[in-house]
């Protein structure tokens, strides 16, 4: 090029490597060659060359035609041409190839020092017998140790647990059979015999403290592939132990809480199942298992609606559940395997995960056949009470009382007609209280609470049993608070006036059965916290049944009948909220019923 930069002669070499025809070279300024980031530099030898003379060796990036960059090695020299001028010649040379091999080795070797160097690993190089030679800087803030204490000192099987060193070298012995002892030759031996090995150990700091350790084991070599010595890096392994740790708690705790879900599930009375949103089965109970006669894994995948009488009916439950989210007392009758048949009461619901996705649907089903059987049952006592008995009652009731205003029967006629009426009253409210215990029983009683007078009621009852032969001559006196009210008197409460009437009735018909001839029966209405009507009587009850005494047929004998008029007026008071209490006291002689009444049932007076 000439002293102004421009291209005097190119060769073909040049031509070549940068992917240009030589001809286009020559009247080029020689910097259009070089990559942007060099021209000034470019620019400053080329100044330095023509204001000394000097020879320039350097090194700078040119551009090829297809505008990539290549490296090039450039030596200038001042000339002259066959016509006598200046002139400058450059010799250029591709060293590319060179650059990019030493930025590699550049880049290595930054690795290498940066992995060497690095706080997080551990990197021990030993020489062939184990003594280490080289103690990096996580080894010595892993370790506790300077790289000065251990340097042509110690092996790594020194700051290892020599127990897990005994047993690594037995494990080894029994897996590669051969004997191998115990030592740095245990932590070596696989990658002594060119077999990648990792394991984990137990460094000992130079504390004396503790901590696992994952260790990757390479065998150094020479040029000849003979073993110069071993490098171990190894990585504090103790954050991962405790995860994994907390892992297995979980995972255990996981299980316990699936197995006291299942135990729940499965200990449940009713049969218990989901299914997705479909209507596939994806879980059951025994319970329902038993109900199918089929196996879990039977049941799950299958559709709901296969195991009923009604599949139409079984499939839209899904559908309605799905839709309302609930549904409830929704009755269809499963068949198992067998032909069985068994009458269910479903309750559904919709379930989510926690993302309030829905999952699918779950049900509880109840067997229902004995109720069923109960409410059969039930109707056909009603029916025989209603029709069987109670019009022959009420036959005998009105007989006698149209008899009764004959004028010309005899008083004993009319005694024995109006001893009939009675006890054709009697009988007929027996049925009727029979039927009420069969309602509450079955829990089909509807309780509607009213207000009523309660000393108005007991009187009735009082009045009642007085008229009756039997009771002639008894005495039963009617109190409020401990005393005899006056006749006016009232004492309002809130309650069922014919449930509330038949059991004070018969409490106190028991009581006045059970006293001495002329002792008087005390009932007495009590108001502080809440509503009490006691009845106290002389008299105890026999000790053989005063455990059972208001049990459904606890009592047996001529005195105390067959005990279903106390359980019925005991089930009657608890029909009304309240509840029933009796003492006996044999010094005293004596026998006290206390029925309670809830607290709401007394009203202003």
């Amino acid at each position: 090029m000439d002293e102004h930069g421009l291209i005097l002669e190119a060769n073909v070499t040049l031509s070549t490597m940068l992917g240009v025809p030589r001809g286009t070279f020559v009247g080029q300024p020689m910097a259009q060659l070089i990559f942007e980031g060099d021209q000034d530099r470019f620019y400053l030898l080329r100044k330095h060359l023509c204001e000394t003379g000097e020879p320039l060796h350097y090194e700078l990036r040119m551009l090829r035609n297809d505008g990539s960059v290549l490296w090039a090695d450039l030596t200038s020299v001042a000339a002259q041409d066959p016509e006598g001028s200046s002139v400058r010649r450059v010799v250029i040379s591709d060293i590319s190839t060179r650059k990019e091999a030493e930025e590699a080795l550049l880049r290595a070797g930054a690795l290498q020092r940066a992995i060497f160097n690095s706080a997080n690993f551990s990197s021990i190089a030993t020489d062939a017998n184990g003594v280490i030679q080289i103690f990096n800087v996580g080894a010595e803030h892993m370790l506790g140790y300077s790289a000065a204490e251990v340097m042509n000192s110690i092996t790594p099987a020194d700051i290892s647990d020599p127990k897990e060193v005994i047993l690594r070298a037995k494990a080894l012995s029994a897996e590669l059979d051969t004997p191998i002892a115990p030592g740095f030759e245990a932590l070596v031996f696989k990658a002594s015999r060119g077999i990648e090995d990792i394991y984990e150990l137990t460094y000992i700091r130079k504390d004396g403290s503790r901590f696992p350790a994952v260790v990757s084991v390479t065998a150094l070599r020479d040029d000849q592939d003979a073993i110069i010595g071993y490098l171990l890096i190894g990585t504090d392994n103790t954050a991962r132990k405790v995860i994994e740790a907390e892992q297995m708690i979980l995972a255990q705790s996981l299980r316990d809480h699936q197995f006291y879900t299942r135990s729940l599930i499965e200990s449940n009375i009713d049969a218990l199942m989901t299914t997705d949103a479909s209507g596939i089965i994806t879980d059951v109970n025994k319970q329902l298992e038993m109900l199918t006669d089929c196996t879990r894994d039977e049941l799950i995948g299958s559709p709901f609606k296969n195991y009923f009488t009604d599949p139409d009916m079984a499939g839209m439950s899904i559908q309605m559940v799905l839709s309302e989210k609930k549904l409830t007392n929704y009755e269809l009758t499963v068949r198992s395997r067998d032909g069985k048949e068994t009458g269910l009461s479903f309750n559904f619901t919709t379930f989510y995960n926690r993302d309030r996705k829905l999952q699918g649907v779950f049900a509880a089903a109840r067997d229902i056949t004995e109720r069923k059987h109960t409410e059969k049952l039930r109707d056909l006592v009603e029916g025989i009470i209603q029709h069987d008995l109670r019009s022959p009652a009420n036959n005998a009731i009105n007989v006698a009382a149209i008899l009764c205003k004959d004028t010309n029967i005899t008083p004993v006629q009319r005694q024995l007609l109006t001893l009939m009426e009675t006890a054709g009253k009697q009988m007929l409210d027996t049925l009727n209280r029979s039927l009420d215990l069969i309602k509450i029983e079955s829990g089909q009683y509807q309780y509607v609470p009213q207000s009523i007078d309660c000393l108005h009621l007991t009187r009735e009852v009082a009045e009642s049993l007085l008229g009756m032969p039997q009771n002639k001559h008894a005495v039963l006196d009617v109190l409020v608070n401990g005393v005899l009210p006056e006749t006016d008197a009232s004492f309002p409460c809130m309650g069922h006036p014919d449930l509330l009437r038949a059991a004070i009735y018969n409490f106190t018909k028991n009581a006045l059965e059970a006293s001495p001839k002329g002792d008087a029966v005390h009932v007495n209405i009590v108001s502080d916290t809440d509503l009490r009507i006691e009845i106290r009587n002389k008299g105890v009850i026999p000790l053989d049944i005063r455990d059972r005494f208001l049990e459904k047929y606890a009592t047996s004998g001529k005195t105390f009948g067959t005990g279903l008029g106390t359980y019925s007026a005991k089930m009657m008071i608890e029909a009304q909220g309240g509840s029933i209490e009796m003492q006996t006291s044999d010094e005293m002689n004596e026998t006290f019923i206390t029925v309670h009444i809830p607290t709401d049932s007394v009203l202003e007076c």
